[in-house]
């Protein structure tokens, strides 16, 4: 008797929780929403104003003001695990602060390697036009994109 209502409690839990959220994106779901004898509505939104929203689409708002989503970014060193390759990926996080201030810079450990990366982009075309301008005017020959998670301010 006591499964049967820890089962029924969980199919509560589980169609309440699905009414809140078909709640939140009815009225997405609602304008883009055929009907016959109206004109059709097409909404083309950013990412972000559907977390403001609430529709979960793999997005974390942190506590800062900015949104953790798939993004691209330029990897510009990529060394091994010694004392040496730390104090390489700090001197060339601080060449990259100092000659484009306006990118974000990440120094990490990711086992087994230092790793150095700029940047927060959505598309790869600005991580492209980034690479590029790192290369030529910065002379980071081995920079790369790659694709993580990262942090959009709202």
């Amino acid at each position: 008797m006591k499964t049967y209502t820890l089962y029924f409690c969980l199919f509560i839990l589980s169609v309440c929780s699905a009414r809140v959220h078909a709640q939140e994106s009815r009225i997405v779901k609602r304008l883009e929403s055929t009907v016959p004898g109206e004109g059709k509505v097409t909404i083309r939104q950013d990412q972000r104003i559907e977390a403001l929203l609430g529709t979960p689409h793999g997005l974390e708002v942190s506590d800062d003001g900015t949104i953790k989503m798939a993004g691209y970014r330029v990897q510009l060193y990529s060394g091994g695990n010694s004392r040496n390759s730390r104090i390489e990926a700090e001197s060339i996080a601080s060449k990259v602060k100092s000659g484009f201030p306006e990118l974000k810079v990440y120094t990490m450990f990711t086992p087994p390697r230092w790793l150095c990366k700029a940047g927060d982009f959505l598309s790869i075309e600005e991580a492209d036009a980034m690479m590029r301008k790192l290369r030529k005017e910065g002379g980071f020959k081995e920079a790369v994109i790659v694709k993580e998670q990262v942090n959009i301010p709202l």
